[in-house]
C-alpha cells in the first residue's frame, strides 16, 4: 500500500518553546489514523502545519509524493489537504448547501465578467455546482435541509455540514479537529458511522484528533501519540492505547 502522507522531523518553535519536535509519521493511502495526546500536546499545531497556516522551522511534508514545503493554505488545499477545526468554522448566516458551494470555488470557476454579465458559462458552472452539491448533501444525510440556514441546524448536523463542506474541495487527505467535541453519545456513534462511510464511499485518507478514545479505538486503525510536542510512540490502535506509557500521558500518573 502506497504512502499519502509522509512527515519527517517536523519541528517549530514559538518564542524559544519547542511546540513541536521532530514529528515523523506516514499515513498510508485510504487510512482512517489517530492522532492522539494531551491538551497542550501539540497536536493542532501539527495541523496547522500541515495545512500551512504556521511554517516549519525544520522538516519535510509528502502528500502523494510531492513536498508541501513553501506552500500557503491555499495551495495546500488545491494540492488536497481539506480540514474541519475544533470550533464549527460555517457561514453561519449562508444556507447549508451555499456553504457547501463555497468549498466547490477551488475546481468550478467563470471569470469576473462571466459572473457580471450572466454569460452562459456562468450558468453552466452554477448548474454543475449545484449539482455536486446536492450530491454531497445527500450522501451526508442532509439534502432535505439543503435551504435551511446553516445557524438553525443541529450541533450533530452541523458537523456534517463541515466535512461535506471540507469534501467539496476534493481532497486526498481529510484532517478532522476533534470532530466529536461537544456531542453526545448518540452523536457520536453516528459520527464514527459517517467517518467510516465518508473513507469508504470516496476512497478518502483520513487523519483526525480526538480525545473520546471510544471514538479513537472504534474507528483508527493506526495511531501517533504526541506529549510536550513529541512522538510518545506510535503503531496499531490496540496495541498504543495499552500501552503504559500512553496511560501515564494521559493520567499523569
Amino acid at each position: 500500500m502506497t504512502n499519502m502522507l509522509e512527515v519527517s522531523n517536523l519541528s517549530i518553535s514559538f518564542g524559544g518553546l519547542k511546540a513541536v519536535n521532530d514529528f515523523s509519521m506516514t499515513i498510508k493511502k485510504g487510512q482512517l489514523y489517530g492522532l492522539i495526546g494531551p491538551n497542550g500536546a501539540g497536536k493542532t499545531t501539527v495541523f496547522n502545519l500541515l495545512t500551512g497556516v504556521y511554517k516549519a522551522d525544520k522538516g519535510k511534508i509528502i502528500l502523494d509524493g510531492k513536498s508541501l514545503l513553501g506552500l500557503n493554505t491555499i495551495e495546500i488545499n488545491k494540492a488536497g489537504i481539506a480540514r474541519t477545526f475544533q470550533n464549527i468554522r460555517l457561514f453561519k448566516e449562508l444556507s447549508v448547501i451555499d456553504n457547501v458551494k463555497v468549498g466547490l470555488h477551488n475546481h468550478h470557476k467563470y471569470s469576473t465578467l462571466e459572473g457580471v454579465l450572466r454569460l452562459p458559462r456562468f450558468f453552466k458552472v452554477e448548474k454543475e455546482m449545484q449539482e455536486r452539491a446536492m450530491d454531497l448533501l445527500r450522501v451526508m444525510g442532509l439534502d432535505g435541509e439543503a435551504n435551511v440556514i446553516a445557524a438553525n441546524l443541529p450541533y450533530g448536523k452541523q458537523r456534517k455540514l463541515e466535512i461535506a463542506r471540507a469534501l467539496a474541495t476534493n481532497p486526498k487527505l481529510l484532517l478532522l479537529d476533534e470532530p466529536a467535541a461537544g456531542m453526545n453519545p448518540n452523536e457520536t456513534e453516528e459520527l464514527m458511522e459517517t467517518i467510516r462511510f465518508v473513507r469508504d464511499r470516496f476512497d478518502m485518507t483520513i487523519l483526525l484528533i480526538e480525545h473520546d478514545m471510544r471514538l479513537v479505538g472504534g474507528i483508527c486503525e493506526e495511531i501517533t501519540v504526541l506529549n510536550f510536542g513529541q512522538v510518545l510512540t506510535q503503531g496499531v490502535t490496540s496495541e498504543v492505547l495499552n500501552d503504559p506509557q500512553v496511560i501515564t500521558a494521559y493520567l499523569g500518573e
